[in-house]
């Protein structure tokens, strides 16, 4: 897959993939992949790092994981220099599954229980590997929601609102310090099919 040689617009870019480790000594890395479309790897494609674009020169999966040479990362100290850093594409892959939308079509969106009463804003999505935690802060506190279907009964993305239903037993937690700020999540989201949870990936 070849992408044009455009400038990376963070208010789409998308993060595809993290750093794990350094691979060998020719600048190789490892890289865990945080998106459905596995020809983001391919040579050729155009992946950003720090905001400095690299070219894919090649790519090969180890299980689950795709080990990657990038241009311009050619010795194994620029390789372990990019430990922990996210790589980012410039621009979403559409969709077109139903009821499947961009975590940053839907952070910050207004989240409302079933009879219209105001609970807060999605502020974050958490991966736990069994399903996705919403994260609902508003004036009664912080609220935290597993990403099931018979939770998570509506999701408007053009209206930027969600509707819930609150589990027996599941309380608000009273406000508390106010926490630095996430880097804004750009993966994708998905609600559950079949009473089933809602995974988050990349895109």
């Amino acid at each position: 897959m070849t992408t044009p040689d455009y400038d990376l617009d963070p208010e789409t870019a998308v993060t595809v993939g993290r750093v794990i480790v350094a691979h060998g000594i020719r600048g190789e890395i490892k890289v865990a992949p945080l998106t459905d479309f596995p020809q983001r790897f391919e040579a050729g494609s155009r992946l950003w790092l720090d905001g400095t674009p690299h070219t894919v020169e090649r790519g090969r999966w180890q299980n689950r994981n795709v080990i990657l040479k990038l241009s311009g990362i050619d010795t194994r100290n620029q390789a372990e220099a990019l430990h922990g850093k996210d790589l980012l594409a410039a621009e979403a892959t559409p969709i077109a599954e139903e009821d499947v939308y961009y975590l940053h079509d839907i952070l910050g969106a207004r989240v409302e229980d079933a009879a219209g009463q105001a609970l807060g804003e999605l502020v974050e999505v958490l991966s736990t590997g069994s399903n996705d935690v919403y994260v609902v802060r508003g004036e009664r506190g912080e609220l935290l929601l597993p990403a099931l279907d018979d939770v998570i009964l509506k999701v408007d993305v053009k209206a930027r609102r969600i509707v819930v239903e609150i589990p027996d037993g599941l309380e608000f937690t009273p406000p508390g310090p106010a926490r630095p700020p996430k880097t804004p999540q750009r993966g994708k989201a998905q609600s559950g099919g079949s009473g089933g949870a809602a995974p988050t990936r990349g895109v």
